[in-house]
C-alpha cells in the first residue's frame, strides 16, 4: 500500500484501483493475501501493507454491441470544488465490467469530461445499469473516503421510488432481513418504506435504505413476496410478461429519486423527477 495513504479496508482500497466486479472475484476465490495472509474484504490495509491478489486481472473487455457504443448523456445536478450529483439514465453501467468497456461507463465518461481540469472522479455508492437516479460522485480520493464514511455511519440520505408487485401491508414499516456481503456471509440491512399509491396489482414505494447492501431493495422487497416490477433477476417472471405486455414498461420500475447529506456544516438535498419511460407506466396505472 502506498506511503502516506490512510487506513482503509481492503475492499475500499482495491475498488478504487480496479472494477468491483474484479475485487469481488478476488474475495470469492479467497484470493487476496494482506502481508502474506490470506485476507478478507473488511480487513485493515495500512501504509507499507504488501498486497498480493492471486486472480489474473484482464484489462480487455468483450466486444461490446453497437448499441453499447452511443455517447452516454448524464444530467450534472450539483457541482463544487469537491464533489458532484449526477442523474444516471436507466441503461447505463455506473462503471467497467466484464463486458462494458471503462469508456462506455458513467465513470469513464466523467473521467473524459474532467481529465482536462485535473479531476479523478471516484464512485461514493453505485446504482445498478437498469436503475436510474442520483449518484454522489467524488472528485478527489480524500473527498470519497470522507464521504464513504457518511455513507457507512448513515449520514447520507437515499430515497427511492419503486414499484412492486401487489398490495403491501403494513402500509408503512421497515425491513431488516440480513443479506449476503461482499464475503458472501450475511450482513445487517435496513430498508424504510412507506405506501405511495395502490393500483390494481402493484404498490408505489418511497424507501430508504440505511445500509448499502448489493441490490438491497430488490431483494427485500422480493423476500417479503412484493418483488420490483419488471426485475430480472428478483422478480415475479410471469408478472413481468404480463405487465410488459400492458404497460410498455422495459426495465425496473427503480428510481433513486432523492440524495441528502450534510457537508461542511450545510444540509444539501437534491430530487430527481421520476425518467419518462417510469411517468408513463404510472399514467398507463392510472387510466385502467
Amino acid at each position: 500500500m502506498p506511503a502516506g495513504e490512510e487506513p482503509k479496508r481492503l475492499e475500499n482500497f482495491l475498488k478504487k484501483r480496479f472494477p468491483i466486479g474484479y475485487v469481488r472475484k478476488v474475495f470469492r476465490k479467497k484470493a487476496a493475501r494482506l502481508n502474506g495472509k490470506r485476507a478478507g474484504p473488511e480487513q485493515i490495509a495500512r501504509s507499507g501493507d504488501k498486497i498480493e491478489l492471486f486472480v489474473p486481472f484482464e484489462e480487455k473487455a468483450k466486444k461490446t454491441k453497437a448499441r453499447n457504443l452511443q455517447p452516454l448523456a448524464c444530467d450534472v445536478v450539483f457541482e463544487n470544488e469537491s464533489f458532484l450529483v449526477v442523474h444516471k439514465p436507466a441503461g447505463i453501467a455506473v462503471h467497467e465490467g466484464k463486458e462494458i468497456l471503462k469508456r462506455h461507463s458513467l465513470l469513464g465518461h466523467l473521467e473524459m469530461a474532467y481529465r482536462l481540469k485535473g479531476v479523478h472522479p471516484r464512485l461514493v455508492h453505485r446504482l445498478d445499469k437498469e436503475t436510474s437516479g442520483l449518484l454522489l460522485v467524488a472528485k478527489n480520493e480524500e473527498t470519497a473516503s470522507r464521504l464513504e464514511r457518511s455513507l457507512e455511519e448513515g449520514a447520507v440520505e437515499k430515497e427511492y421510488l419503486l414499484l412492486v408487485v401487489g398490495r403491501l401491508y403494513p402500509r408503512q414499516g421497515r425491513i431488516e432481513f440480513p443479506l449476503p456481503g461482499r464475503s458472501g456471509g450475511p450482513v445487517s440491512a435496513l430498508t424504510l418504506y412507506k405506501v405511495e399509491k395502490e393500483f390494481a396489482e402493484a404498490t408505489l414505494i418511497r424507501a430508504t435504505i440505511k445500509t448499502g447492501r448489493m441490490h438491497q431493495l430488490r431483494l427485500h422487497f422480493a423476500k417479503l413476496g412484493h418483488p420490483v416490477v419488471m426485475d430480472k433477476l428478483h422478480g415475479d417472471f410471469a408478472f413481468n410478461r404480463r405487465f410488459r405486455k400492458a404497460h410498455g414498461l422495459k426495465r425496473q420500475f427503480l428510481h433513486a429519486c432523492g440524495l441528502g447529506l450534510e457537508y461542511e456544516k450545510k444540509k444539501l438535498r437534491w430530487n430527481a423527477p421520476l425518467p419518462e419511460d417510469l411517468a408513463k407506466t404510472l399514467q398507463s396505472l392510472e387510466a385502467r
